[in-house]
């Protein structure tokens, strides 16, 4: 039993801060598919932390390097000097990315990432000669992290409203999520392709083109629900903003490394944006990191039109490239090629998929929806009392079954680590269908989180 420790201090992200200190939910350490709680109890990682540890906890290979590495360099900065491992790296990311995605910036997050492409997009087009092409287009329910860029083409309005204004010249496609029609769709839903073209017939035809700089999307909406793309959905994103000049960024924050059996979701679907944000499966999640990788082109642009000895583009961090995090990416990169988790997750996928629809029928359940080793579990909300049966369901899988899952509003999300075994996934599952049996048995008033109703989204 470890220690009880002093929570007081610590104002937690994406939390309710009073629920949690009631009854602090606490890790101590972690190993392949576990977190040990400070109670002693094997807790199974049914969402790899927060969509991340790809390869598993504490993978011996990744903690080894950043061991090395903290004793070799601590700390170099990446302006107007180097280190080799941040060059390493590029060239590694460079290697797996969509074929002329070849130039990489590296950052620290997923929210770094994507206001990172979205700088890149304005100043690229002003580097051309469209400084008139301003505008950015997101789409409603996006998780694009949360800084201002981010917050801005996100479509989650909780993460706006205690700020005010955000930045201007943003606006909102549709999200594809349809549950009248493709409710427990098996993989990519049938209907709603024709959703994209919404881009071109309201969004363009009210801004006009050519003020738009980019477009970007996630192929899976992860953080509001696991929402996916109807069939042929991106395509058609992507013949529109080919047709007008527009910038396609695709935000692989969650899908990339491996998610959907493929090293990006550009590669399972086919569709090759101009950039791709990334982050947690980087590293592993071992050491912040993340990265945008760009069109060779559109990198070119900043070198060709630069003058000489001139700062190409005014932009970048403290941490970007840290030799810990170049260390444990390169690490990661080895794990992922050396363990096949890419082909080994693909394999998964169907087995993962059929434990899904298993709980088709039960007590609550809305829908069901999935791909790859990623699903969402959406449930009809509690009258009065939205995100409760989720949130009770979070509580009972974590306190009576030794599963961790993830909640947003009354949908269960779970994107384990690509090493899960079939017992596994059938346990994370098993555990699921009891706590719905459980909270069905019971009145609502015994629901767990009362209190506080409130469901994290990260």
């Amino acid at each position: 039993m470890e220690q009880a420790v002093n929570t007081e201090h610590l104002w937690m992200p994406f939390t309710a801060n009073r629920e949690f200190k009631e009854r602090p939910r606490m890790l101590v350490s972690a190993s392949g598919m576990y977190y040990t709680s400070d109670d002693g109890r094997q807790i199974l990682d049914g969402t790899a932390g927060l969509w991340c540890v790809n390869a598993g906890h504490c993978h011996p290979k990744i903690t080894e390097a950043i061991r090395r590495q903290a004793g070799e360099m601590d700390f170099a900065p990446l302006f107007q000097m180097g280190h080799p491992k941040a060059f390493q790296s590029a060239s590694a990311l460079a290697a797996i990315a969509p074929e002329g995605l070849d130039r990489v910036f590296f950052c620290n997050d997923g929210s770094e990432s994507v206001d990172t492409a979205l700088k890149i997009a304005l100043a690229w087009h002003r580097a051309r000669g469209d400084a008139q092409r301003v505008r950015l287009i997101g789409r409603e329910r996006a998780y694009h992290g949360v800084n201002f860029g981010g917050i801005a083409v996100g479509g989650i309005a909780g993460n706006r409203k205690q700020f005010g204004a955000t930045l201007a010249n943003a606006d909102h496609l549709r999200h594809p999520l349809d549950i009248e029609r493709n409710a427990f769709s098996r993989g990519l839903p049938e209907y709603g392709a024709a959703l994209a073209d919404e881009l071109e017939a309201r969004l363009l035809a009210l801004h006009d083109p050519s003020t738009v700089a980019a477009l970007i999307v996630e192929p899976v909406q992860g953080s509001t629900g696991v929402i996916l793309p109807p069939k042929g959905y991106l395509q058609r994103l992507r013949d529109i903003c080919d047709r007008h000049g527009i910038l396609l960024i695709f935000d692989e924050v969650i899908t990339g490394f491996g998610r959907l059996g493929a090293p990006f979701a550009a590669d399972y679907f086919g569709v090759v944006p101009d950039m791709i944000t990334c982050a947690k499966g980087l590293t592993n999640a071992a050491v912040p990191m993340g990265a945008v990788m760009v069109r060779r082109d559109i990198h070119d642009i900043f070198m060709e039109t630069a003058p000489q000895g001139a700062i190409e583009l005014a932009h970048g961090y403290t941490y970007s490239g840290h030799p810990l995090a170049a260390a444990a990416m390169l690490a990661t990169m080895e794990v992922y090629r050396e363990e096949d988790l890419f082909a080994r997750a693909a394999a998964t996928a169907p087995y993962f998929e059929d434990a899904a629809h298993s709980l088709r029928g039960l007590p609550f359940v809305k829908d069901i929806r999935n791909l790859g080793l990623v699903c969402g579990i959406e449930l009809e909300s509690l009258p009065g009392k939205p995100t409760a049966r989720a949130i009770d369901v979070f509580l009972r899988c974590f306190w009576d079954e030794g599963v961790l899952v993830r909640t947003t509003g009354d949908i269960i999300a779970l994107s384990p680590p690509l090493i899960i075994e079939p017992a596994q996934v059938d346990r994370i599952f098993d555990a699921i269908a009891s706590a719905l049996r459980a909270q069905a048995a019971q009145p609502s008033s015994a629901l767990y989180g009362q209190r506080e109703a409130t469901a994290p989204i990260a």
